[in-house]
């Protein structure tokens, strides 16, 4: 049980954040997530060489560098009554302890199956959803998930996985590829474009291919915005309000960094913009933290998030060279981190817990990292 555990932890931990998305699931999702959490924190306990051997690991130290500046931070700006930042500074130190743990013990697994086991799980979520609503194109769709951006977020990262493969010669995965394409756009969500945009030039680069590709995408676009449906195509050709509501939310995400520049807000407010500063005739608007790397700065004030984003885009960029050109699972994990880095500029990714995109976001760091030192060790 321990064994498999170790093993399979961040599989439970991913398939948790749907549960998580879920109404009518969220409070088994919740009991898991501290399952997982106080079960994992015991194993490190009695097994104090799992620190040495993986938490330590040269693959990992990207996880072990943020601790250490979380602790630091925690030292210096909090105090042992903060209950909340204690809460934060433990969630996220296990975070990195359960995707190194997984992947050392387990690489083969989440080399060759991981990815389709999620597509799986996703897709089985959708035909639920199905059952709820089958008029995908009635209004922004969300099927069973509470939200109809956090299905895209889900859509999107199957629907790339399955473009990536090698899977698109065989009719079913094609059929399954053309379906959860079909479902993220008409989740309306504006990011469904980026997503779809992203994989497309991870798939076939800036080629002929891909330039017929846009000129059709193009002629689809204009017929598609002629139809009074909330797909995300339209959202995007809305010619009022298209970045009204992310402009306001940006702003005010300023607003609230200059309040504490240099020291940040906290540990414990992740994504927080103050909603003191929102005047009463805009908090109609839903008007929260929508950019990962103002909420990065707005947590830890100037000097301690710029650090932080420095080793995040840094270690990102020398991946993301060393990988480029690779074909294999390889390119899917580089395309996670990419899109993760593209979305966090209107999606607050990166800083959370439980949020789906954001753990596969630090998973596909680590994968890489490890593959990485496989390969410069021949192992």
């Amino acid at each position: 049980m321990l064994k498999w555990f170790l093993k399979y932890s961040i599989v439970i931990y991913v398939i948790n954040t749907i549960f998580l998305s879920i109404n009518f699931t969220r409070f088994f999702g919740e009991q898991i997530f501290l399952f997982i959490m106080a079960f994992s924190s015991v194993i490190l306990l009695i097994n104090p060489r799992l620190i040495k051997t993986v938490i330590f690991h040269k693959s990992f130290n990207i996880f072990l560098i943020l601790n250490v500046i979380n602790i630091l931070y925690f030292l210096i700006f909090h105090s042992f009554s903060d209950i909340e930042a204690i809460k934060y500074l433990l969630a996220r130190f296990m975070q990195f302890s359960i995707i190194s743990i997984s992947i050392y013990f387990n690489y083969d697994f989440y080399k060759k199956y991981f990815l389709d086991f999620l597509v799986y799980a996703i897709l089985f979520i959708v035909i639920i959803g199905f059952f709820n609503n089958i008029n995908i194109f009635s209004d922004r769709y969300s099927g069973i998930i509470w939200n109809p951006n956090m299905l895209c977020s889900f859509t999107s990262i199957a629907f790339a996985i399955l473009l990536l493969s090698k899977k698109q010669n065989n009719s079913f995965y094609f059929f399954i590829t053309i379906i959860l394409f079909l479902v993220t756009i008409s989740t309306g969500s504006r990011g469904a474009v980026v997503a779809i945009t992203l994989v497309f030039l991870f798939k076939y680069g800036l080629t002929y291919r891909n330039l017929l590709y846009a000129i059709i995408g193009l002629a689809l676009y204009f017929v598609i915005i002629d139809f009074q449906i909330n797909t995300s195509i339209n959202r995007f050709a809305a010619s009022q309000g298209l970045f009204h509501d992310r402009l306001l939310q940006y702003q005010y995400a300023y607003q609230t960094l200059i309040q504490k520049p240099f020291t940040g807000f906290g540990l414990d407010k992740y994504a927080y913009i103050n909603s003191d500063l929102i005047p009463d005739h805009l908090k109609m608007y839903n008007i929260s933290a929508h950019n990962g790397y103002l909420a990065i700065l707005t947590q830890y004030g100037f000097i301690v998030g710029s650090i932080i984003l420095y080793i995040i885009l840094s270690k990102s960029l020398a991946l993301f060279i060393y990988f480029r050109d690779n074909t294999n699972v390889e390119k899917t994990y580089l395309f996670i981190l990419c899109y993760a880095l593209l979305a966090s500029v209107y999606e607050a990714l990166i800083t959370g817990i439980n949020e789906f995109h954001t753990i596969l976001f630090w998973f596909s760091i680590a994968f890489l990292s490890y593959t990485r030192f496989n390969k410069e060790n021949a192992i």
